[in-house]
């Protein structure tokens, strides 16, 4: 087999918080031996998560196998996912902020025999929903746990149009939230609005479109570009990634 130094588009920063934390949970659980030590054990689940290597491909780069491969990215993804922040929690930075975009992704997935995931008419292909809200600058606030639905449903279901309601927080969506309530700004439906309407689709087109950058930021951990487990395990998933990028920034 061939082998080739690679790099992680990661700082070390992100590394050494990754091994504080780990560290932290071996010594709250009493761990004496591993055959990694806790910074290539950090080291090893960047690389799953990050540039999407399989277990396979990680088990013959760093030198045992594919079973403990799965139980230390397993261990590690459980420990980030327990530190993502909740709604509620994230609410507190919402209410300082001037409005929130209000945005939804699906992330594409391989097994759909077993585990019946959403089948997204508009991209064609299989996967689960996940909610975003980013302020006004396009910058990451809080990702929800993944669903198998559409973006209206997903939001109502996470309760996340209730929380933005009481607070009175101003929020920018796209047109697949409409009728969600006053709460959530949409545009207009239609190919030949004139007028006022088409000017108000295209400021708000302006406004909106800065929450893409939340959503680069999740598909640049390229797992969530292709995801092959089970869709039990995909908001842990988001949960720890969403902790690594508020850590790294």
């Amino acid at each position: 087999m061939l082998a080739y130094p690679s790099s992680i588009d990661l700082s070390d920063g992100t590394l050494r918080y990754l091994t504080t934390r780990l560290r932290a949970r071996q010594r709250e659980i009493g761990t004496r031996w591993r055959r990694l030590p806790v910074g290539r054990q950090a080291l090893l689940v960047l690389a799953h998560l990050r540039c999407g290597d399989t277990y396979a491909r990680l088990a013959a780069g760093f030198g045992f196998g594919v079973a403990t491969v799965y139980r230390y990215i397993r261990e590690v993804i459980d420990v980030l996912a327990a530190a993502a922040p909740t709604l509620t929690e994230a609410m507190k930075t919402v209410r300082a902020k001037a409005f929130v975009i209000l945005d939804g992704t699906l992330l594409p997935i391989d097994r759909i025999t077993a585990d019946t995931p959403y089948y997204s008419g508009k991209h064609k292909r299989h996967g689960m929903n996940v909610q975003v809200l980013t302020d006004p600058f396009g910058r990451l606030l809080w990702a929800s746990p993944a669903l198998p639905a559409h973006d209206l449903t997903a939001a109502r279901r996470h309760g996340i149009i209730d929380a933005l309601t009481e607070p009175d927080v101003k929020c920018w969506a796209d047109k697949a939230y409409q009728g969600a309530g006053r709460i959530v700004r949409a545009p207009f439906r239609g190919r030949r609005l004139k007028g006022w309407k088409r000017r108000h689709n295209s400021t708000h087109a302006k406004i909106r479109c800065l929450g893409e950058q939340a959503m680069a930021t999740l598909k640049g951990w390229r797992l969530l570009r292709r995801l092959r487990c089970s869709t039990n395990r995909i908001t842990d998933i988001v949960k720890a990634v969403v902790v690594l990028h508020h850590a790294s920034t």
